[in-house]
């Protein structure tokens, strides 16, 4: 699953962020995205994207086109 597929409200644990280009892998993980950690999906703009997450008490706001290469497991 990825983090595209979570509903508002939902948390979820990072499994896997390989798919991301490197750079873009990096620049999430230096604002606290990182493997592992627990996420919770806030909600959608209202067109769909970006997507607004909360990560270790720091709102990010991330476009769809990457959170579905951020594979998760609800928690």
């Amino acid at each position: 699953m990825d983090l595209t597929d979570l509903a508002p409200g939902q948390c979820a644990r990072i499994l896997d962020m390989n798919r991301l280009t490197r750079q873009v892998r990096r620049k999430l993980m230096v604002m606290g995205l990182l493997p592992h950690s627990e996420v919770q999906f806030l909600r959608a703009a209202p067109l769909g994207d970006p997507l607004q997450i909360q990560c270790q008490g720091i709102c990010l706001s991330i476009q769809k086109s990457l959170a579905r290469q951020i594979e998760v497991e609800r928690v």
